[in-house]
């Protein structure tokens, strides 16, 4: 309150001014200063002061400045509600008052109580916006207190319902709108719910793969094998649940060395090739308990048993005798096994070859599975198809008839169906068939006209009866002190002697002495290769197949003697009998 006198501000509460002593009026019902001062706010009144010294200032008080525009705010508040109550009166005389008096409309009974119902809800909603106002005007108004000091309240104004003004669309956008931003909201919080996610199994996982062993493959004995590093601290034990052994962690790591073969030895199951190995290690702790660590899991190899076969060349042979022997090679010590029938007594210990004389019965395909398992590895199987004819008339060679021969002549031996008669359809001589009637068994022996294979054909016929026919090969090659004497020179006059004339002399089985370097190999089974028998090394080529028992080696020197064949891209073929390294 401000001394009337003075022109001092004091509390409404105190009595008198604090300068001066002036009564200052405490009565209610007092009209204010700032409502006399509505119609002339501008000029606000003047006061003389009278200072310590006794001297007048009449300089301007701030608080003068301050009570004047704190009267003309309290104005220009006052005549905005004035014009608000102003505004809210015509809005509902313009509710209830009817569009146009000068337009005609038909209307139903329904549609009038429709028309009455809407109005009758404008004019009570213009009431209720009229009268509605909230009497508590300190919630926003800062100068609610010093209102009451001039003993007035304003009134906050009603925020008007514009529902029935904003559009159906407008809202439905908004509406959408509201939906959007949750919807985004609530896939911003799900990428950084799942991008938390991975970032923290990524974490994990790099946890995990610096605390994980180490595996790499290594030799132990000169065999397969894994070394398995478990980090851990210097001192420590691990116990290892399939090794049943505990390592002591140095430099970090318990380091464990196993051989591959460990898994699988003692298993007589069939194998793959691979196999999964589980290691499940355990960490001792202080007070003696066991703490698991991660599983080990790790991928090994299991290398196949050698088993090669030498005899026959392929796995399927057409035979004509009830014997034929086959012949193999293994690792010595293998165990071996012929149709389940175990052969491992036969297996040379210094070479691993072992020898089997099968019986081959007139049904076609006679199968022989052959199965060999050497130490530290799986096992290895092959199956051999030896084929003869079904026959009407039985016709057997002897089981020791040769399959080759040094001589001219060889003496073969048969049996057939007594009463039979037969016929040799290749070169013979010295028949005998004084045994033929009764038991049916004949010889002959057979003559070999060429080196190398000869076929000798042999015909049982019975009336009533399909002939039965056998054809077998004999490989003939003359003894080296028979056959290397025949050998003509190949040099540059017999290597063009040998183009021009290789017919003649393939069907002569010619002999020639090839000496040279072995440059490349056309074939290694049969082994097939050329040798340059030129005196300077680069001329002269010669195509030889390798029918002696020595095998050949690339770069190696030799002297080979072997006998005219045919020609292979314009070179002189040769089957090589005897092959001396030089």
């Amino acid at each position: 309150m401000k001394c009337p006198q003075c022109g001092q501000w004091n509390r409404a509460s105190i009595p008198r001014c604090m300068k001066c002593g002036c009564p200052l009026s405490q009565d209610e019902n007092e009209q204010p200063a700032w409502r006399s001062q509505l119609k002339d706010h501008q000029t606000p009144p003047s006061y003389l002061r009278i200072d310590e010294d006794g001297l007048d200032n009449n300089a301007p008080d701030s608080r003068d400045t301050l009570a004047v525009e704190m009267q003309e705010l309290k104005v220009r508040k006052e005549e905005g509600a004035q014009r608000q109550r102003r505004m809210r009166t015509m809005v509902a005389q313009n509710a209830s008052r009817p569009a146009s008096s000068a337009v005609r409309t038909h209307i139903t009974q329904e549609s009038f109580e429709q028309s009455g119902a809407r109005s009758q809800r404008r004019t009570a909603r213009a009431q209720v916006q009229q009268t509605a106002y909230v009497d508590d005007s300190r919630n926003y108004d800062p100068l609610w207190r010093e209102a009451e000091m001039y003993g007035t309240r304003f009134q906050a104004p009603v925020r008007e319902d514009l529902t029935g003004i904003v559009p159906a669309r407008v809202r439905r956008l908004r509406r959408f709108l509201r939906f959007l931003m949750i919807l985004g909201i609530l896939a911003l919080f799900a990428a950084a719910v799942f991008f938390g996610y991975q970032y923290y199994q990524a974490r994990k996982a790099a946890v995990r793969e610096e605390n994980a062993a180490i595996v790499v493959a290594s030799m132990e004995n000169e065999l397969t094998a894994h070394t398995i590093m478990i980090p851990g601290t210097d001192g420590q034990q691990i116990y290892v649940r399939e090794l049943h052994t505990s390592y002591v962690v140095t430099g970090g790591y318990a380091t464990i060395v196993v051989a591959d073969h460990t898994w699988y030895d003692s298993l007589e199951d069939f194998l793959d090739e691979t196999m999964e190995v589980t290691l499940t290690p355990f960490v001792k702790t202080a007070s003696g308990q066991q703490k698991p660590l991660d599983v080990i899991h790790y991928t090994i190899e299991i290398p196949a048993s050698q088993l090669r076969l030498l005899s026959p060349d392929t796995n399927r042979v057409e035979v004509a005798s009830t014997m034929y022997a086959m012949r193999f090679e293994v690792t010595p010590g293998s165990k071996v096994y012929v149709n389940d029938e175990d052969v491992s007594d036969t297996v040379n210990s210094e070479t691993g070859e072992f020898s089997y004389n099968a019986t081959v019965q007139p049904i076609g395909d006679n199968i022989f599975t052959v199965r060999a398992r050497s130490q530290y590895h799986r096992e290895t199987s092959m199956n051999i198809v030896l084929y003869r004819e079904a026959q009407e008339i039985p016709l057997d060679l002897a089981a020791d008839t040769y399959t080759s021969y040094t001589q001219e002549y060889m003496k073969i031996s048969c049996t057939t169906l007594p009463g039979a008669s037969i016929s040799i359809e290749s070169p013979f001589t010295e028949i005998d068939i004084t045994k033929l009637a009764s038991t049916g068994a004949f010889s002959f022996y057979a003559h070999f006209d060429h080196i190398g294979y000869n076929t000798v054909k042999i015909r049982s016929s019975y009336n009533g009866l399909k002939d039965s026919v056998i054809e077998y090969q004999v490989y003939y090659v003359p003894s080296a002190d028979v056959y290397t004497p025949k050998a003509w020179p190949l040099n540059a006059d017999g290597y063009a002697e040998l183009l021009s004339n290789i017919t003649v002399r393939a069907a002569r089985t010619q002999v020639y002495l090839v000496t040279g370097k072995l440059s490349e190999f056309v074939s290694e089974k049969p082994q097939m290769a050329i040798f340059y028998t030129g005196e300077d090394g680069k001329s002269q080529p010669v195509l030889v197949e390798n029918y002696s028992s020595r095998t050949w080696e690339l770069g190696k020197n030799y002297r080979i003697y072997a006998d005219a064949y045919s020609t292979y891209n314009s070179m002189p073929w040769l089957c090589a009998r005897y092959t001396y390294p030089e």
